[in-house]
């Protein structure tokens, strides 16, 4: 895909990358700048006594796995190096971040700023680490600008939650809501007919090529899912403010939150109050003169992750993790979960004498079918050596099921979307669009009669459609085979827990889909229980990209993050696009429809 947009966008590109080079160029010679690829950009601090932890969501994202800091990643057109600079922190860093925190005598508090958008299983396992970080006895403090879902979920962990008493910070706590967004109308006017070939009468990803509105089941399966998830997300946020979750919906349904007071008055907020006043309130906790604000002596959360979070080197026993992290695709390529690469780093990991146990840690929508085949053919030769347990981040639906339903024991995230039991075949028609759009006429010459049903310039007659439709049956029985193999079911349970449906982790785990409620930090204490080593060093894979290969990445043109700009439709969406508009070859899928951010 990225070579059809990269024709597209060649033009723009290449001016873009003589300004990138100009402006590079005159920052190391005007500006001094130093940098190093082959370390850190930066030594780790040291934690001063009496600091505050400063977990700023400006200037941090929570992901997968830690980055380097990319000494460029300031970097803006036109202005040189801007002063900020946004790090990237695993979501196991940084809840051992927070642990290390909690028995830090260094450490006063921690201070959390958390307006921001953050995918919902790393809120969820963010947020039990802050509890247990306020359980140690150390304050936590919150303040919020402008509260969202997300950010008022995070901050009801705290002791104290403060809200700026500026105007203009406009509440966005309304609750939760996904998005549908459907396709038909607009391929219909590109001559493009997508022929859906499926098995699962919920399984919806391939309806938005197809209809202009959800069928009924579409429409069952996401309402029982929001639902669910923001019971999640609503249960703690009432508690915080001494509510029943059903006085909490009642307030927000009223839109009774609308100027800071009413978060003040209602007890979801202890007090409104200027930036000035928020940072007095932290000199008084740390023990300082109010009026001095350069009292405080802040470490960031990345800052500290880097200067507490050490490898255990003395330890000669290994777990490791292997981070299957985005959608499942065919090849070696770097991009995503790549079938043949993440196999090969999986064998990799098996004849490793020194790893004892595996962690698959799973942020996965699915995606290709062979590809998914192909990884789950290597954890099933990796289990029968060591075990293999699963983490289950935002997602861990379809492709992403499958490759994990084996493993020994499966924890999962409340929040986690997964199952999505089901298979789909998608084959585009470009005839109309070749012949009313572009103007081309088209002749097959086939050497048989159905030589060019693949050829993708012709819609597939009732034979062709029946013997797709086999294919799709036979992979939707190897898919439940599995599933019923590795979470000791009958197949029939299986189907009828299938048929593609989407299912929250909080409701997975009551139907056995998954073992446990947990994070990624639960499944390596469960992974090194079940190798018996208490010590061990904590190996990952992939490797994290370098701070020269981020420093690279920024003269790639993200065309995604073009498209969704230019559209104002999420990833997901634009990436179903890409998948039309780039299709060589029919393709089977096992992938959920769509991904959701909670902000």
């Amino acid at each position: 895909m990225k070579n059809f947009w990269k024709t597209a966008l060649a033009a723009g590109v290449g001016v873009i990358l003589v300004s990138l080079v100009l402006s590079l160029f005159s920052a190391f010679i005007f500006g001094g700048m130093v940098a190093s690829f082959g370390a850190s950009s930066e030594a780790a601090k040291t934690v001063e006594p009496n600091s505050v932890l400063d977990i700023d969501f400006s200037k941090v994202v929570i992901a997968e796995q830690t980055l380097e800091d990319n000494p460029f990643a300031g970097f803006s057109s036109g202005s040189g190096f801007s002063q900020e600079e946004i790090r990237t922190v695993g979501i196991l860093d940084a809840v051992k971040a927070l642990e290390n925190a909690a028995d830090d005598p260094n450490i006063k508090l921690a201070y959390i700023r958390p307006d921001m958008a953050i995918d919902v299983a790393h809120l969820e396992e963010l947020r039990s680490a802050l509890v247990k970080f306020r359980e140690s006895g150390k304050p936590l403090v919150a303040y919020m600008e402008m509260p969202t879902n997300a950010g008022y979920y995070l901050a009801s962990a705290a002791d104290r939650i403060y809200i700026s008493n500026y105007r203009g910070g406009m509440n966005t706590l309304v609750g939760i809501s996904g998005r549908l967004v459907f396709l038909k109308d607009l391929l219909d006017k590109l001559g493009v007919n997508v022929q859906l070939i499926r098995h699962g009468k919920y399984k919806s990803a391939g309806e938005m090529y197809i209809k202009n509105s959800a069928s009924p089941e579409n429409m069952e399966q996401n309402t029982v899912m929001v639902k669910s998830l923001w019971k999640e997300l609503v249960t703690p946020m009432a508690e915080r403010a001494g509510m029943s979750v059903e006085e909490f919906n009642r307030m927000i349904d009223n839109l009774e939150l609308v100027e800071a007071e009413d978060f003040v008055n209602r007890h979801l907020a202890d007090e409104a109050v200027n930036m000035d006043g928020m940072k007095a309130k932290l000199c008084a906790l740390v023990g300082e003169d109010e009026n001095d604000f350069d009292c405080i002596k802040s470490i960031s959360l990345s800052d500290y992750a880097k200067a507490t979070i050490k490898k255990n080197y003395k330890a000669h026993d290994r777990i490791a993790i292997v981070y299957a992290d985005g959608g499942i695709i065919d090849g070696r390529e770097k991009e995503e979960v790549a079938g043949k690469r993440f196999a090969d780093i999986i064998d990799k990991v098996r004849k490793d004498d020194k790893v004892k146990a595996v962690v698959l840690r799973v942020n996965s929508p699915g995606g290709s079918v062979i590809a998914s085949s192909q990884i789950k053919d290597a954890v099933d030769r990796l289990k029968e050596e060591k075990p293999v347990i699963a983490s289950y981040g935002s997602y861990a639906a379809s492709g992403g099921y499958w490759i994990s339903a084996g493993c020994d024991y499966i924890f999962s995230d409340a929040t986690t979307l997964t199952g999505s039991i089901g298979v789909f075949g998608m084959f585009p028609d470009f005839s109309k669009t070749a012949k009313d759009i572009v103007h081309i006429n088209v002749t097959a010459v086939p050497s048989n009669a159905h030589s060019d049903m693949f050829a993708l310039m012709r819609p597939l007659d009732s034979k062709e459609y029946e013997f797709i439709q086999k294919d799709i049956e036979t992979i939707y029985t190897q898919f439940t085979a599995l599933v019923a193999d590795g979470r000791h079911m009958d197949v029939a349970r299986v189907d009828e827990l299938g048929q593609g449906r989407v299912w929250t982790g909080r409701d997975a785990l009551a139907i056995g889909l998954v073992d446990e409620i947990g994070g990624l930090e639960a499944a390596l204490d469960y992974a090194a229980l079940k190798a018996g080593c208490p010590e061990y060093q904590l190996v990952s894979y992939p490797k994290p990209l370098t701070a020269m290969e981020q420093f690279m990445e920024m003269f790639e043109p993200d065309t995604q993050e073009y498209l969704v700009k230019l559209s104002g439709l999420d990833k997901a969406t634009v990436k179903a696009m890409e998948d039309i508009v780039s299709a060589k070859e029919p393709k089977v899928f096992a992938r959920m429809p769509y991904t959701m951010d909670i902000r």
